[in-house]
This record gives C-alpha cells, sequence and structure tokens, in this order.
C-alpha cells in the first residue's frame, strides 16, 4: 500500500465555485497516484458569516479567537456548508468522498486553547476509522472542528489539523496556499527550508502572518513523521502532481 497523502485545502480555493472545481479536478487526478485525505479549512466564510450576523473575530498570530457562543456558527459554515459542498463537487468529479470532523472515531483529540478561547490544539489520537475509510477506497474529508474530553466542540486551524492527521497516518503532506510556495521578502519561492533555517527567517520577518502557523503545522509533521512536508499553490496541477510522485515542487520543509 502506498503512503496516504493528506492534503490541506483553505483560502481562495474554497470561496468559489470555479476555484473549488478546479483544485478538485487535480485532486481526482492525484486520487489515481496516491490514497488521498483533504482536511479543509474556510476562516474567510467563516469571517464573512460572523460579520453579517453582527459578531467581531480576530486573529492571534494567524489564528482566529473563537468565542464559545461563536462555534454554532463556526460549526456550521466549517462542517456544514463548507465540507458538503467539498464533498458534493468531489463526488460529482469522482471522488469517493466522506465528510468528517476530525473528531470522528475518535481521530484527533484536541486540548483547548484557552488563549484564544473556544479552539484547540489537535493530537493525533486514533486512525481506525480512517484506515477503515482508505481501505475502502473512500476519499475522507475531514473540517476543522474539533472536541475537548469534556465535550466541547472547538475552533481548530486546518494547517495544525492537517499536520496532526498527517502524523496519525503516517502519512505525506502538502499544506496549499494562494501562492506557489513561501516566499522570500523579494517575493521569490524558498524551495526548501530546513527546521535549523526556520527560527531566522521567523525572527526577520520572511515568515508572517497565516504563513507562521503553516511553516510550524509543517515542522511539526516534518519532526514526527520523518518525512519532508510541501508547502504549495493550489492553482498548479503540475506543481500537486510532481508533489504526489514524491518529487520537487512548492517549498519543502525538511527537518535534516
Amino acid at each position: 500500500m502506498t503512503t496516504p497523502l493528506v492534503i490541506k485545502l483553505g483560502g481562495r480555493a474554497l470561496q468559489d465555485a470555479t476555484a473549488l472545481e478546479h483544485v478538485l479536478t487535480i485532486l481526482v487526478r492525484l486520487a489515481a497516484i496516491r490514497t488521498l485525505v483533504v482536511v479543509h479549512g474556510g476562516g474567510d466564510q467563516v469571517q464573512k458569516q460572523l460579520e453579517q450576523l453582527g459578531f467581531q473575530s480576530a486573529k492571534v498570530a494567524g489564528q482566529r479567537v473563537t468565542l464559545e457562543s461563536h462555534m454554532p456558527i463556526v460549526a456550521g459554515v466549517l462542517a456544514g456548508d463548507v465540507n458538503s459542498a467539498l464533498c458534493a463537487v468531489g463526488q460529482k468529479l469522482g471522488l469517493n468522498t466522506v465528510g468528517l470532523t476530525l473528531f470522528a472515531g475518535h481521530s484527533i483529540r484536541c486540548s483547548i486553547n484557552s488563549e484564544l478561547g473556544a479552539v484547540g490544539n489537535p493530537e493525533p489520537n486514533d486512525a481506525t476509522l480512517l484506515q477503515l475509510l482508505l481501505d475502502q477506497n473512500f476519499v475522507p474529508v475531514i473540517s476543522s472542528i474539533g472536541v475537548s474530553v469534556e465535550g466541547q466542540r472547538l475552533n481548530v486551524n486546518a494547517d495544525l489539523a492537517a499536520a496532526a492527521v498527517a502524523q496519525l497516518l503516517h502519512a505525506d503532506l502538502i499544506l496549499l496556499t494562494d501562492v506557489p510556495g513561501i516566499l522570500d521578502q523579494q517575493g521569490q519561492l524558498i524551495d526548501t527550508i530546513r527546521a535549523d533555517q526556520a527560527e531566522a527567517l521567523l525572527a526577520d520577518g520572511t515568515i508572517r502572518d497565516g504563513m507562521v502557523v503553516k511553516l510550524n503545522a509543517a515542522l511539526a509533521a516534518a519532526k514526527a513523521s520523518r518525512r519532508s512536508i510541501a508547502v504549495a499553490g493550489w492553482q498548479d496541477a503540475t506543481a500537486l502532481t510532481r508533489l504526489a510522485k514524491g518529487e520537487a515542487a512548492g517549498t519543502r520543509i525538511r527537518i535534516d
């Protein structure tokens, strides 16, 4: 059996029907090469819904501060609207999708990040359900909604969620973004970042905002799996196909 490939979707890829169909068409090609798991966010959709309902929402270091009173909205957008749209379009294109949350089958457990409110820190827990689905040629599509041991629903950063799922399955991981990968201060692609280089890139401001979370998630997954992790643009079918085949593309995060 081939090593599974976890793909994290977010950003503009989820914001309109044309972009969504484009990226899922690419995933259909990748599914012919590798066993796939999709983990998705939907922060822009959450932000839009919160604003329409008159709620304030902020981010700290790329992660959304989430009040417990906001969770019905957050869960409704991520586990409901975004997840069902992904599954529906995926099935239309030929992917055998199954919509899940992070806590389905106790797959991922979460502790509460009290500094951010109803936000979860995800950790791998039980691979049984996901492995059963993969063995039967399903494509799990996982929303970044977790749960605490007390049963409280939690908003989880999708990059961190995808890294936890990749660790759970001993899988390769591609974090998709709206740009070709991690860029330097001149806007040029950085093809490789070693763990010992990451601190300097963070300190000098080369990597900032939401990309900080992506880098930290990739480093955590790389350290746990001893594999290199990729950050790549969702628009580039050639780059993603190369990554699925184990070839170089985007930005690779390595621990050696």
